[in-house]
């Protein structure tokens, strides 16, 4: 198999699955409390949308999560094609 595919094969399907993690929503409906999480494995989003008070429309976003997640996301991509390489090299 040539190289060059099974690597940019590989940065493809990662940067479409952490694109998908990133923007992924998770709804959590507690009895007074729903809300929509965004991001995984580090939450830095969240989007409040009804409360024991009523609805709302509410967004948290924490910055320097998002920078970690990304960080995490791409630095493990980093260290998997480094062992793809050298894998692929002998």
């Amino acid at each position: 198999m040539n190289k060059n595919l099974v690597i940019i094969g590989f940065l493809v399907i990662w940067s479409i699955l952490a694109a998908f993690t990133l923007t992924l929503g998770v709804t959590l409906n507690y009895p007074d409390y729903l809300h929509v999480n965004y991001g995984s494995p580090l939450v830095w989003g969240t989007h409040t949308l009804n409360t024991i008070a009523g609805p709302v429309d509410k967004w948290q976003v924490d910055p320097y999560l998002l920078l970690s997640d990304l960080a995490f996301w791409f630095g493990s991509m980093i260290v998997i094609e480094i062992v793809l390489l050298y894998s692929m090299k002998r």
